[in-house]
């Protein structure tokens, strides 16, 4: 029984979130990073300065929700993955607000990495927490990160990640917003271009480019701008970077159960809340998806690893 603070400031995302393991119940709020038009990104140095103004003031709306009740532990994703060298400078806003937070309440501060909070949200929205006990296939496919992750139960870090298969150049959400961009679309694209996509209903073929179990991406992006240079038809456009995903996805979650053999399968990430590609990929390997409010960045996972770090050092102490 617990209820956990979480949060992350990622790239592109403050959030933050409280977590009730004993109702099993979770708040949380979040707001974009500003990125101006026609941009496919932000520095930095800019990320830093906006997630320190943004996250006071959605923390402190945050703790109105709990309504006066205790908090008992605080979680942060410190790192954008859990291996050594992982390091982006928007984490440490987050980290400095955590830890204060926590020595000023005398509570525990734990931390994470933001690719095991998009898991974790991943299986809270689910139901499929009790997936932690074993061995899954997760995908984290996003702006910044579109990988494979063996994931293991682990009795400190509650889930260990192994990356099985990744991209060798270009991330699946970087395509998408730079075609997004190309067609004059706001920043992230992956609303409005799946929006436009949903109106081409003609056969699309695409073939994808792997090597082993990861994945190549960067050259479709050529043949995008030629369509649109040919065509000037956005909808066709749009739904060939989807389809193009999709199968690259599909191609390596095949691909790495023939090698390490079947076993559930998660997806998570921002790219993963895209209607047309997880209706395609849920009926061709059953997987289990993050809700769309939980597929983007997000502190909720973050707050349920918390949740399960406190609960496990209690039991110990027992």
């Amino acid at each position: 029984m617990a209820l956990v603070l979480g949060i992350d400031t990622s790239n592109y995302t403050t959030s933050c979130a409280l977590y009730d393991s004993q109702r099993n119940e979770l708040f949380q709020l979040k707001k974009l990073l500003p990125v101006k038009l026609g941009e496919c990104g932000i520095r930095q140095s800019d990320a830093v300065f906006h997630h320190t103004r943004q996250l006071p003031n959605l923390i402190s709306q945050l703790f109105a929700l709990a309504q006066g009740r205790t908090i008992d532990a605080v979680c942060v994703s410190a790192t954008p993955r859990r291996q050594e060298g992982s390091y982006m400078p928007c984490f440490t806003v987050g980290m400095c607000v955590a830890q204060s937070i926590a020595s000023a309440m005398n509570i525990p501060c734990f931390d994470v990495s933001h690719q095991q909070g998009h898991i974790s949200a991943a299986l809270y929205s689910a139901d499929k927490l009790s997936q932690t006990c074993e061995r899954f296939l997760a995908f984290h496919v996003s702006g910044g990160t579109t990988e494979a992750i063996l994931v293991s139960p682990d009795d400190k870090d509650i889930i260990s990640c192994e990356i099985v298969g990744k991209t060798l150049d270009l991330n699946a959400g970087q395509l998408i917003d730079r075609v997004g961009v190309m067609l004059g679309l706001q920043f992230p694209c992956g609303k409005e271009l799946e929006s436009l996509a949903v109106n081409y209903t003609k056969p699309i073929k695409v073939r994808p480019v792997l090597k082993g179990t990861d994945c190549c991406l960067s050259g479709f992006e050529n043949k995008l701008s030629d369509i649109y240079n040919k065509t000037s038809d956005k909808e066709l456009t749009c739904a060939t970077t989807l389809a193009y995903v999709e199968a690259t996805v599909s191609a390596m979650t095949q691909s790495i159960l023939d090698k390490f053999g079947q076993m559930p399968v998660v997806y998570a990430g921002g790219v993963m809340s895209d209607a047309i590609i997880r209706d395609k990929l849920k009926l061709k390997f059953n997987a289990d998806f993050a809700a769309p409010e939980f597929s983007c960045d997000n502190a909720a996972g973050v707050a349920v690893l918390g949740a399960m770090k406190l609960e496990r050092i209690n039991n110990l102490s027992v």
